[in-house]
This record gives structure tokens, C-alpha cells and sequence, in this order.
């Protein structure tokens, strides 16, 4: 990752708890992004119109178009049975005939409309969908909905997640969207995740965003902080908001009371023989660091650098018998893999090395929370909702000096 609580705007009647869709502005989310290839359709009747409003097709629910790139801005559109693929310069608009159908775009339901655009080498295919249909799927994806209790962790997870959208509309207008559909920015499935007590959760806090001195704020978050959150400049290099600084997620006075201990990542380890590590480091290392790490060598022995006041690795050093590698912030956790296809689950860790002469034989990384640790920790969200507190209270605590505000 009880009812939303009105914002009563001085001498006003309260705003409705709930805001017509129609009044919310619009998220672009990037779903096939410069691919080849991508599909697109809609469960009911819909039609394509081309960035004049000329209507180019109109196609009954369950039929499909391929979508290819076709040179300079344009397109082709081809059709199984149809003798003639369209070709047209994008934006090209697929918009559904009724609003309670769903566009298609690759095989997946989305709320919204479809929008087919040139990318650099291929072609992209966009969802337009209403801020709160973007934020209710979102928050599904990224949280969850775990029991009645864990509601208050769902209304600031969905304040959040609308933050963000609000934050980093445009963000990313050269491709031609707002905002990617994973981890990059924030996870997004469509119809397919949405959940209807996430939705209702999420309805109830409609409009209301995170704002310091009167601008959306950069609302991150992460699984899981261990024990503490941490300091935006301590992990990006442009970071340093005064709302993104270190908090600790204390719940009482014992070693593990903390709020986020419900998570499964609360501490983890991980290990590594000499040879597994040795073997990943060849591929991560050179990836991470560029040249200076072409001519490796093998890896004699690994250590920690620089902390974090958090404890957090700054810097991770790798020494080989090619020479010596320091690994900086966040790209640890893409270096020091417990396997290719798996990320490091946080840079808040210990490493324990076992060596015979120059030769490494073990290392183990005993290890605590999951993600960058930057803004809301979405477990200790879900922990201070189970102790009583309200979606603006956790808010208030994991972006200390923002306020919640209503923007439509």
C-alpha cells in the first residue's frame, strides 16, 4: 500500500463526499511502450478516429487490430479479416461506443480510452483513464486490501497514488504519456487488479491530494522501511524535498516493535558462494558501473563503504584482482543480486564475509525492509491503521509538514 473525512473549505457547505468522474482530469499511462507490435480493441462496440476526428473504423467488441509502425509518424493498423490494413499518421484514438465497455490493449481490460502513438524505434499504445479509475487500480496493485482495519492505510495509499499522478502529469510527454504502468513509476493493471472495497476506499478520499506550500508534493513510497524511513538525499541525487526526510516507524519500547513487523520483509538474508557471486557480479558490476568495470577480474573480497545515518549502504566495495569497485546508493541493490532475474530487496543490510587467503568462499547479507525506503513505508501505513490511527494522521507522519487538500 471508517469513512474519508470531508475537507471543510472556511465559510463553504462540505464538498460532496464522492466527485463525478466526469469532473476529474485525466492520467496518460504508458502500457505497450515502443514495442514492434501491440493490440487493440474493446469488449463492445468502439471505433478508431484519427487525430483530425476523422472516424477511421468502427468494430464490434472482440475484434481485434494489430498495431505496426509504418514510418515517420505513422501507423498501420491491420485487421483479420479485413483485405487492407489502415495507414495514418497518430494519435490515433480507439474510444469505446458505450461508457460501460473497456478498451482492449494488448489482451487487457482498461477503463478510458486507448491511444496509439509513435515511439522512437516503434509504436506505443496509451491509456487515458480518469484520475480516480487510475488511482483505484493503482492502489490494488500496489497495497492490497487486507482486512477491515486496514482501511486508513488504503485512503493515504490512494491520497498518495493521486499525488503522485498529480505531481508528475507531463512528466514524460516526449513518449508521449504520463506515466508508466510499473515500478518505474507506479504499478498499474487496469480492470484486471481493481477490487471493489479498494475502489470504494479509494472514492472516499476523491480529490484530495498531498500539497507543501500550495504544489503536489513527490509522494513515494515503498514496501517496507525496517525500522526507519529514509532521507530523500541520502538516495537520489536530486532529492532533498524537506517532507522526504528519515522517520522512525517505532511502536513501542521492545526490539521488534515497529510498525511495518507485519511485513514478510521485515528482516530477510540472503547467500552467496564465492562462485554464484562471483558469477553475478560479472554480469552486474560492468552493467552498473559502465568501462571501469569491463576487465573485472575475480572478486577477492566485498564490503560496506559509506552508511546512511539510517544504516543504510551508501556505498558498496567490491575489491577483484582487477581492481577495486565502489558501488554507489540504490545501485547496490541491481549489483549484489540474489539471482539475475531478482533484485536486492533493500540497501539497509549487513554483510558477513567468509575468506580463505584471497579467495571468497561465503557471504551472507542479513537484511531488513524492501524498497528505497524514501516517503510512506505502505506496511507501516498498514500497522498504524491497525493501531487506530487515521488516513491523515499516517500521512502526516511519513510527510511531516504537508497537508491534505481537495483539488476537485
Amino acid at each position: 500500500m471508517l469513512a474519508g473525512v470531508p475537507l471543510l473549505a472556511a465559510g463553504c457547505a462540505p464538498r460532496p463526499s464522492y466527485t463525478p468522474l466526469l469532473e476529474m482530469p485525466a492520467v496518460r499511462v504508458g502500457i505497450v511502450v515502443d514495442r514492434d507490435s501491440g493490440t487493440v480493441g474493446a469488449t463492445g462496440q468502439y471505433r478508431l478516429t484519427a487525430a483530425d476526428g476523422a472516424i477511421l473504423a468502427v468494430a464490434d467488441g472482440g475484434q481485434t487490430w494489430r498495431v505496426e509502425r509504418a514510418g515517420a509518424d505513422r501507423v498501420r493498423l491491420a485487421r483479420e479479416g479485413r483485405p487492407e490494413p489502415i495507414v495514418v499518421a497518430t494519435p490515433v484514438t480507439v474510444r469505446t461506443e458505450r461508457n460501460d465497455d473497456f478498451v482492449l490493449i494488448n489482451g487487457r481490460r482498461y477503463r478510458g480510452e486507448a491511444v496509439i502513438v509513435r515511439g522512437s524505434a516503434g509504436v506505443s499504445v496509451v491509456n487515458r483513464a480518469p484520475l480516480e479509475f487510475y488511482v483505484q487500480s493503482v492502489v490494488a496493485a500496489e497495497l492490497g486490501f487486507l482486512a477491515p482495519s486496514d482501511r486508513e492505510a488504503v485512503h493515504a495509499q490512494a491520497i498518495a497514488s493521486r499525488t503522485y499522478a498529480i505531481r508528475y502529469r507531463g512528466r514524460r510527454q516526449a513518449l508521449g504519456f504520463d506515466v508508466y504502468a510499473t515500478v518505474a513509476d507506479q504499478v498499474y493493471g487496469g480492470v484486471e487488479v481493481e477490487k471493489p472495497e479498494i475502489t470504494a476506499a479509494a472514492r472516499r478520499t476523491a480529490g484530495q491530494i498531498l500539497t507543501y506550500r500550495g504544489e503536489p508534493i513527490q509522494a513515494l513510497f515503498h514496501s517496507t522501511c525496517g525500522w526507519s524511513t529514509e532521507a530523500a538525499g541520502e538516495v537520489f541525487e536530486n532529492g532533498g524535498a524537506p517532507y522526504l526526510r528519515a522517520v522512525r516507524d517505532r511502536s513501542g519500547r521492545g526490539r521488534g516493535d515497529y510498525y511495518c513487523a507485519i511485513s514478510p520483509r521485515f528482516r530477510w538474508r540472503e547467500e552467496w558462494d564465492g562462485a554464484t557471486l562471483n558469477a553475478i557480479l560479472a554480469q552486474t558490476l560492468p552493467a552498473a558501473l559502465g568501462t571501469a568495470a569491463a576487465n573485472l577480474g575475480r572478486v577477492t573480497n566485498i564490503r560496506a563503504g559509506k552508511t546512511t545515518p539510517t544504516g543504510r549502504l551508501a556505498e558498496l566495495v567490491v575489491e577483484t584482482t582487477g581492481g577495486m569497485f565502489t558501488v554507489p546508493g540504490q545501485r547496490i541493490r541491481d549489483v549484489l543480486r540474489p539471482a539475475s532475474d531478482r533484485q536486492l530487496l533493500s540497501t539497509l543490510f549487513q554483510l558477513f564475509v567468509e575468506r580463505r587467503g584471497d579467495e571468497l568462499v561465503r557471504v551472507v547479507a542479513a537484511g531488513a525492509g524492501y524498497g528505497h525506503g524514501v516517503g510512506m513505508c505502505q506496511f507501516g501505513a498498514v500497522g498504524r491503521a491497525r493501531a487506530g490511527q487515521d488516513y491523515r494522521r499516517i500521512l502526516a507522519v511519513y510527510y511531516p509538514g504537508t497537508k491534505v487538500e481537495r483539488i476537485y
